[in-house]
């Protein structure tokens, strides 16, 4: 029911527009305010995060980064002790049975290929890279198991090399949800990210934005009324205060 000048009534199944409670930005100076604006509150909500996957080395996060993939950081520490327990050295990795890491590998959930890919990195990196996991993305790139995601953990974590922006399926649901991207695929939402956040920010902010999403950005019903990014975000999931 709407009313017409003069207190006349009209009925209408038309719904009035909903108005939004944040506004988006109307030009490019001031989309680039916003991300200045989000970054500053991530620094504050997120000052010091690091990457979650524990390791002692380059191989052992490379490693541990393969396993994660379809898997939780929490469940890839439970297995990564006793894994590098039973192989200490990336030749063991390269000597191992497939079979028989397959096993030790099991709970992280796809454990024929991880096994495979552990195995085939191994190798790759011995007999092309010395034994040391390259510091280049296109050459950690050629070794079984490192797509973008994982080279960018590498790269920025155990060499602090801004190669790129970490895009799981945290950086993808949040990004979206800020309007940092409208992609849906990782490599055009991590080239998106590249364009806006400054390359001294991409190690750090990746970080940020996963911590974030395991803590009040999840993916159902996100507990927007603890979260200091919410006067920035017009996210459509967004939960009430």
């Amino acid at each position: 029911m709407r009313r017409r000048p003069y207190g006349t009534l009209i009925l209408t199944d038309r719904p009035l527009p909903a108005k939004r409670s944040v506004p988006k930005p109307k030009n490019a100076a001031g989309r680039a305010a916003r991300v200045r604006e989000i970054l500053k509150v991530l620094d504050e909500m997120y000052p010091n995060v690091t990457c979650a996957l524990n390791h002692a080395s380059p191989w052992e996060l490379l490693a541990a980064t393969i396993l994660s993939a379809q898997c939780t950081d929490k469940r890839v520490n439970l297995v990564t002790p006793g894994l590098f327990r039973k192989y200490p050295t990336i030749t063991d990795f390269a000597n191992a049975s497939q079979a028989e890491m397959a096993q030790d590998v099991r709970s992280t959930g796809f454990f024929n290929n991880k096994a495979k890919s552990l195995i085939g990195a191994a190798r790759k990196i011995l007999d092309d890279f010395g034994g040391e996991v390259p510091r280049e993305i296109g050459k950690l790139l050629t070794v079984p198991g490192a797509a973008r995601k994982t080279a960018n953990v590498v790269l920025g974590t155990a060499f602090g090399i801004a190669s790129g922006v970490v895009v799981d399926t945290h950086v993808q649901r949040i990004s979206k949800r800020l309007d940092l991207t409208k992609e849906t695929d990782p490599v055009k939402i991590e080239k998106d990210l590249m364009t806006i956040v400054p390359k001294d920010r991409w190690i750090r902010f990746s970080h940020q934005i996963i911590h974030h999403g395991r803590g009040p950005c999840v993916a159902r019903n996100p507990k927007c009324a603890e979260c200091r990014l919410a006067p920035l975000c017009y996210a459509k999931d967004k939960s009430p205060a």
